[in-house]
């Protein structure tokens, strides 16, 4: 028998989708006489929807900046996945550069909840990570509720779950997070003074606290708006694990392959690289992490537990932005057989 390679990546942002990723690294492995199991990850953000098989349909939704954009999302056995990304996403807007951080809108993903409650989903999984805005989840409240007759999900017996990598709280979305989609120090202040008077309107409203909510500040809010919809905040990394089923294929690999764009601190922090070393070291398998660059806030304390390796520092930044596939094979050329016999 072949030894077995699981292989569980997160996207290399701007580069590669996690199933690339998958892909790259299994052609430089089966050669080697691997037996490759792959299963793209994501922890929330970008990349969930491919973890969970791809897109099967599509909306047209209002993008951040008030234009349509077209959002694919995912509908199978009552089940809607879809990301804010998709609808709401900083791209879609131009980027921290084009962006308006003050009128950029989420009422696009709430457009796309209420298609999936509408085509007969019983449970909405919504990704929560790459979006333009800080409305604290307004428009898509109010898109919701527009679209099903002023009754939120939950009244209509739908399972509303936001998946979100972070703890953030619901007033500090704009403090920790405005200032990446091109907002000025004064319009953070700005922008934590709205959220602020929206906790306190979401209270009287819809009779939730978001005070203490962990992940209520994500995608700018739109957490702790999910939550006012009748909705609940639950782990990315947990939710896309136990969709592919990470533990049941981490118990029968004998090494393991992952990686991401940039490794950082918050890689172990409850993202997809931290989750899936934890759960190898807890079999006791040996990993292989791959990295478009390694930054130097990395832990060193947990990578020297690893194997890592740093395709910017290895063949150079711009063979890794640029070619990533082939410096992916590379490195694990040069690297699984140490890894695995």
């Amino acid at each position: 028998m072949p030894p077995v390679l699981l292989v569980a990546p997160d996207k290399f942002r701007g580069t590669l989708s996690a199933p690339e990723v998958v892909r790259a690294v299994a052609d430089a492995a089966e050669p080697l006489g691997w037996e490759v199991v792959g299963l793209p990850m994501a922890d929330g953000g970008e990349g969930m929807l491919d973890a969970f098989g791809g897109a099967n349909r599509t909306s047209t939704v209002t993008g951040p900046d008030g234009t349509p954009v077209r959002a694919g999302w995912r509908l199978e056995d009552g089940t809607a996945v879809l990301e804010c990304s998709a609808a709401s996403g900083l791209v879609l807007a131009g980027g921290a550069e084009r962006n308006d951080p003050m009128t950029a809108t989420s009422a696009g993903t709430g457009e796309l909840v209420a298609d999936a409650v509408e085509a007969g989903a019983r449970t909405v999984v919504v990704g929560l990570g790459g979006s333009a805005m800080t409305d604290g989840g307004l428009g898509a409240i109010e898109a919701v509720l527009a679209r099903l007759g002023g009754r939120r999900p939950a009244d209509l017996g739908v399972d509303l779950v936001g998946a979100c990598d972070v703890q953030t709280l619901f007033t500090q979305a704009a403090r920790v997070f405005a200032p990446q989609k091109g907002a000025t120090p004064e319009q953070v202040v700005e922008l934590t003074d709205r959220l602020v008077k929206l906790q306190d309107r979401y209270a009287v409203q819809h009779a939730v606290d978001l005070s203490a909510t962990p992940g209520g500040g994500a995608a700018g809010g739109l957490g702790g708006g999910l939550v006012a919809l009748g909705g609940r905040l639950v782990p990315g990394l947990q939710l896309v694990a136990e969709q592919v089923g990470l533990a049941d294929a981490m118990a029968r690999a004998d090494t393991v392959v992952t990686g991401e764009g940039a490794l950082d601190a918050e890689s172990f922090n409850g993202k997809a690289v931290g989750g899936v070393v934890e759960e190898a070291q807890r079999h006791g398998i040996p990993v292989l992490v791959l990295a478009g660059t390694v930054r130097p806030d990395a832990p060193a304390h947990l990578l020297e537990q690893l194997t890592v390796v740093d395709l910017s520092a290895t063949y150079g930044a711009d063979a890794s932005w640029r070619d990533t596939a082939r410096c992916l094979g590379e490195a694990v050329r040069a690297h699984l057989p140490a890894s695995g016999g």
